[in-house]
């Protein structure tokens, strides 16, 4: 899978080869240098929006780089409540 990315004006005067870009893996198009949009295939589609990720999964992949995650710790404990 290649990974294609285009600037919006390239995207709009390369339409038919971003088409062609997309049969091999996504296009990326971005708007100010950032990325705004993604081109896929109705194939690669049809296979993101039908598969469910699991958590393993996720955290398994072997193309996403590694991210730090600190999570906030919880320091305020509810107190108990007597309801009696």
């Amino acid at each position: 899978m290649s990974i294609t990315t285009l600037t919006s004006r390239e995207f709009n005067q390369h339409v038919s080869g971003a088409k062609l870009a997309a049969k091999h893996g996504p296009v990326f198009i971005t708007d100010r240098g950032r990325p705004a949009h993604v081109l896929l295939s109705i194939e690669d589609y049809r296979k993101m929006a039908e598969a469910e990720m699991t958590i393993m999964d996720a955290l398994s992949q072997e193309d996403v780089p590694d991210f730090e995650f600190d999570p906030p710790r919880m320091t305020d404990f509810p107190r108990e409540i007597d309801i009696s």
